[in-house]
């Protein structure tokens, strides 16, 4: 291959290797995934100089790959495992094996070229897991008091005492990511501006920081999509269906739904757009999401002008 020509890569990554397919050379090979392996892949990859490489996330199994490939000048792109599937099937591979993965990923890079983002840097990816952590916990203790409420009384005793376990834990990573935001002017600036919003407490602070490191960079309608509250059409000839959100973050979209139920009630202008709403026969649940969409934005336009939230009341008519 001609050091100039292009070059697409997708590589598959499972729990002990990295399958590793090139296009247009139809080059694959198979690597083990640990550091040295790891580490003679970058190699291999710079020697190549490819135009895109392309995987998917995988539950945190790609995240030292993705580590090693973000620090050297290599571009790399972290796609959603159901657009990536979602391509093989429009190709008409329904066949599913990690060297096939591959090839797609490889394909979908070459055809698709999508535009590679940002990586997280280790600091933020320690953020971030530290976050996930915390939310893992908190499902875990919503599903042990929804137990304790039918649980028989030997049961409840060894609940009670997860329950505990699982509350102390909850403060502890709590405390650890108020000190990581603390200990960065950059995040620690950040989460004043989103605190100083009616609504916004430290959890979706947190999250925010952690987990839309994109947020105020980007415009309105890019960080709805981003996070998945951008109303989607789901109309097909003359049938016009409802608009639906669909897609995104969704732990982000979960804690920006408990935060918009808060700012529904205390938040001036998210009150009264949730009111207003509500009054012209929106239904409730809609008009949340509405207020979802709003909240976010406003978040959006406060961190890329860095400047905290003021309230004005506009001057009534004599």
């Amino acid at each position: 291959m001609k050091p100039d020509a292009e070059c697409f890569v997708g590589i598959d990554v499972s729990k002990d290797t990295l399958d590793i397919a090139v296009l247009p050379a139809s080059e694959s090979w198979q690597t083990v995934r640990d550091e040295e392996g790891i580490q003679a892949l970058v190699a291999r990859l710079e020697q190549l100089n490819p135009t895109l490489i392309v995987l998917e996330a995988t539950g945190g199994l790609e995240t030292h790959l993705v580590t090693a490939l973000a620090t050297s000048p290599l571009p790399v792109l972290v796609v959603n495992p159901r657009q990536a599937r979602s391509f093989a099937k429009a190709l008409g591979k329904l066949a599913k094996t990690d060297s096939i993965d591959a090839y797609v990923l490889a394909e979908f890079a070459q055809k698709v070229r999508p535009e590679p983002r940002p990586i997280k840097d280790e600091q933020l990816q320690e953020l971030a897991a530290l976050n996930t952590r915390r939310q893992q916990l908190v499902a875990m203790l919503t599903a042990e008091k929804n137990r304790l409420a039918t649980a028989t009384k030997r049961l409840r005793k060894d609940i009670q005492a997860h329950i505990r376990w699982l509350e102390k834990r909850i403060k502890d990573l709590n405390a650890q990511l108020d000190q990581h935001i603390r200990q960065s002017p950059v995040w620690r600036e950040k989460d004043q501006l989103l605190q100083s919003v009616p609504g916004v407490g430290p959890v979706l602070s947190r999250t925010l920081i952690s987990q839309v490191p994109e947020l105020g960079n980007l415009n309105r309608k890019a960080i709805a999509a981003l996070v998945g509250v951008a109303p989607l059409n789901r109309d097909s000839g003359s049938l016009r269906g409802k608009r639906t959100i669909w897609g995104g973050r969704a732990p982000v979209r979960a804690s920006l739904y408990m935060a918009t139920l808060v700012a529904s009630r205390f938040n001036p202008i998210i009150k009264s757009f949730y009111e207003r709403l509500v009054a012209a026969g929106k239904p409730r649940k809609l008009a949340l999401t509405a207020c979802m969409r709003k909240l976010l934005t406003m978040l959006n336009a406060i961190v890329k002008s860095c400047t905290p939230w003021k309230f004005t009341l506009k001057p009534t008519a004599p």
